[in-house]
């Protein structure tokens, strides 16, 4: 639709944007099934109702216009239980997660968007090349509170949270140097997009796929010339570098794709851009050839396990008899199913599924100015987690893993690290 396209000439213009929340917000009063996701719609009813109820949305202040795009952290749970969005065929049509990321984009080229720290912790390729090669250091310093006073202040991250750590050698390095678990690809060959928290910081992440892919004939390659998918940028309002991000990657990923290798990315929101913000952002065929080839690491697995199962032998390895895992809001988004909990079921495990929100987001939760919020949002999460006496924990995004860690002492797992552990391929 051109209300949200990215490519209409009138996304940018400011009053085009009001009218589009004023007529967003009056239908959104009216239904009220979001209430219970996040504090935007919270917010916005209680200021509509203040007002005199849903006919005074029209006199909402910019100011409470943009407390409202503020607090959006692009869960996209909204879209998933909305009953008026472009595929319901319903006389409304509703995307209140791109209307937010538009009026995000509008409101920065305004002046009012998020600040100078939100760009800086967009160049997530330019700190991690630099964290690797001084990890150890790096990772001292994030232990130490004099020194994570100086990085809030530098960066706006919160010195109380728990950071992820980088490590020692990145997952490209480890790719390039690696011995192959298989000599044969009966099933074909994929190329692995790794993203930055893979390559950078959980490395572990992205052998463990390697492993279990190619333990069941399926070859992995990666292709070089990949970046960050571009979702911080994003989150910063600055869809001109998100852009050149997404045009970079899809250039990287198209002569993978028209060879036909699929594309496996390992964590969710990652996932969720490549498939679903670039065709949108960049409207090519390219962009569309890329997502349409585009798979979570789980949810490929268990297509091919419908086709010809996948290796069950797990004799050599440990498994457990039961698991608590997360359902990561970005898989939920992509609407694949919950194919992580097929997946780790294959062990013989009793996995409990937690359809809750961890409010990261990216680097959102870890911001000063979010900290507060983001823990009310995570506490049903963070309760269930710990009321659950499972002999593990397991999540798909590994930011939200590391908020798990934070509120609960528990260190999940990757599911795929699942499966790997199982196969005795992984520690």
């Amino acid at each position: 639709m051109a209300l949200y396209d990215p490519l209409a000439p009138n996304y940018y213009d400011a009053l085009d944007a009001r009218t589009a929340r004023d007529r967003t917000f009056h239908q959104c009063s009216d239904c009220r099934v979001c209430v219970k996701l996040c504090p935007s719609f919270k917010d916005l009813f209680r200021f509509i109702d203040d007002l005199g109820g849903t006919e005074h949305v029209g006199e909402l202040s910019a100011d409470q216009h943009r407390h409202v795009v503020d607090a959006c952290y692009q869960c996209k749970l909204c879209y998933v239980i909305c009953p008026y969005t472009p595929d319901q065929h319903q006389e409304w049509v509703i995307d209140f997660p791109r209307l937010m990321l538009r009026s995000l984009a509008v409101q920065q080229r305004e002046g009012h968007g998020p600040g100078r720290n939100a760009r800086l912790l967009a160049r997530t390729d330019l700190q991690g090349k630099i964290a690797t090669a001084v990890a150890p250091v790096a990772n001292a310093l994030a232990k130490i509170a004099p020194a994570r006073t100086l990085m809030e202040r530098a960066t706006g991250i919160s010195k109380v949270r728990l950071l992820p750590a980088y490590a020692r050698e990145r997952f490209s390095t480890w790719f390039r140097r690696r011995a192959r678990l298989t000599t044969g690809a009966p099933r074909g060959e994929v190329a692995l997009f790794p993203t930055c928290l893979v390559e950078y910081q959980a490395p572990e992440i992205g052998r463990a796929v390697v492993g279990v892919y190619e333990r069941n004939g399926i070859a992995c390659s990666l292709p070089g010339g990949q970046v960050c998918c571009g979702m911080p940028w994003l989150d910063a309002g600055d869809t001109t570098k998100f852009v050149d991000q997404a045009r970079h990657n899809v250039e990287a990923l198209l002569t993978v794709v028209q060879s036909g290798r699929d594309v496996i990315v390992p964590q969710p929101t990652c996932a969720y851009v490549l498939r679903h913000e670039y065709p949108d952002f960049l409207g090519t065929a390219a962009a569309r050839d890329v997502a349409a080839r585009t798979f979570d690491a789980s949810e490929y697995l268990m297509a091919r396990h419908k086709e010809t199962p996948l290796d069950t032998d797990f004799s050599a390895g440990t498994t457990y008899t039961s698991i608590v895992w997360q359902s990561a809001c970005h898989s939920r988004a992509q609407q694949i199913g919950p194919k992580s909990r097929d997946l780790m079921a294959l062990t013989g495990a009793k996995v409990q599924v937690v359809e809750r929100c961890s409010a990261i987001d990216g680097t959102w939760g870890l911001r000063a100015e979010n900290v507060e919020m983001a823990r009310r949002i995570a506490k049903p999460l963070m309760e269930a987690i710990a009321r659950s006496d499972a002999e593990l924990v397991a999540g798909d995004c590994h930011l939200s893993n590391g908020a798990i860690h934070e509120d609960t002492g528990r260190r999940p797992l990757h599911p795929v690290q699942v499966l790997a552990r199982a196969y005795g391929i992984e520690d």
